[in-house]
């Protein structure tokens, strides 16, 4: 049995590291071939210890001490600070990893420079595999890096056609080399379960509930939907916006939803474990993104049968819509777009509600663990 070890050290709570975990699960689940082992960095996956070992995946510990709680972590300048500590502080212990570990395949998620660079050092026939999510700027810097060491990477993994064309067209790595793999989102064991807790707050159904999830961060545009509300407030008077997440502007989007006097009419909830529950018992998902790839809650929407408004912002929003037969898409970062799409989904009759909500299910099974491990054992393979 061959052993794909993921690398993958992370600040916050993203959704990559729902994407490690789930392909590690659909390995440890479907293939007879390949072992998961997931590499604990700096203490970054220690929390989730006990779930990894309760589905049979392995958690290796790059060194013995986590020291991941002492790191900062919000804020721009305060992250990078964290990752350059989590870059000097694992080359001795990587190379030292890699020797010992010898993996068949080592997948780079985060951080990603520093395994491919000693993969350059050390002499091994470990198979090196980038992934590649989101809107990457591949500045003169990043575009010469990757050239240099392109010739000692096996594959680059992209979740979406957008972002693979878009790699292509740069031509730093062959073409052949770089494949579309879908990420891991939907594990349908896990949402039925989910669907059976409770609700963690109340959502009066008289409302037209809107829903949007994600952290607080520019990335996400939340203050695009609160400059917009007053406006949406006209066209349907009963609207009240959930917002799920934490992150650097959560000071900032309250002092916004007060100042505009929206408290009444938005609430910002914090972090909730269980999205599902609420997307379940709401009328609208809204995400408002200045870019995605796809945007896992996109997906986790379209699962739940909520009807979708998106910015159609790169990479991902655009070609899971598709047309807007999925749901309808706004002109990103458009308040006025954002208004009067609000406003069509409004005039939807069930029919057109229900076929929206039927193709954008479809479109999420591309993304379930089972697809993803099939898919990824094809290009393993």
């Amino acid at each position: 049995m061959k052993s794909v070890y993921y690398w993958s050290p992370f600040l916050t709570n993203v959704a990559t590291i729902n994407a490690v975990i789930n392909s590690a699960k659909s390995l440890r689940l479907y293939s007879k071939n390949y072992r998961p082992i997931i590499i604990n960095v700096c203490g970054e996956f220690t929390p989730f210890k006990s779930n990894l070992e309760k589905n049979g995946i392995e958690l290796k510990n790059l060194i013995s001490f986590d020291y991941h709680k002492f790191l900062p972590k919000e804020g721009f300048l305060k992250s990078r600070f964290s990752y350059i500590v989590i870059f000097f502080v694992s080359i001795i212990p990587l190379i030292i990893f890699l020797k010992k570990e010898k993996p068949n395949y080592f997948i780079c998620h985060l951080i990603t420079s520093l395994p491919i660079l000693i993969s350059k050092i050390i002499n091994q026939k470990t198979k090196f595999i980038l992934r590649i999510s989101g809107l990457i700027n591949i500045n003169l810097l990043r575009k010469y890096f990757w050239i240099f060491i392109g010739h000692k990477i096996f594959l680059v993994t992209c979740p979406t056609i957008s972002t693979l064309n878009n790699i292509k067209n740069k031509n730093i790595f062959y073409k052949d080399k770089i494949v579309l793999l879908r990420d891991p989102v939907i594990n349908i064991r896990k949402i039925n379960k989910k669907k059976k807790e409770k609700l963690s707050y109340n959502i009066d159904k008289k409302n037209y509930n809107i829903v949007c999830v994600g952290r607080l961060t520019k990335q996400k545009n939340f203050k695009l939907i609160i400059n917009s509300f007053d406006q949406i407030l006209k066209i349907k008077k009963n609207c009240k916006l959930i917002i799920i997440g934490e992150g650097e502007e959560k000071h900032y989007l309250q002092d916004l939803i007060d100042k505009k006097n929206l408290s009444k009419n938005i609430a910002l909830v914090g972090f909730e474990k269980n999205i599902f529950k609420f997307l379940l018992n709401s009328d609208l998902f809204i995400l408002s993104s200045l870019w995605e790839d796809p945007g896992w809650v996109l997906v986790e929407a379209a699962i739940s049968d909520t009807l979708i408004l998106s910015s159609d912002c790169k990479n991902g929003p655009l070609e899971f819509i598709e047309n807007d037969k999925g749901g309808i898409l706004f002109k990103s970062n458009s308040s006025n777009d954002l208004v009067e799409k609000f406003n069509e989904i409004n005039n939807l009759d069930k029919k057109q509600i229900l076929s929206k909500k039927l193709f954008a299910k479809k479109k999420s099974d591309e993304f379930t663990i089972f697809k993803h491990y099939s898919h990824f054992e094809k290009i393993l393979s």
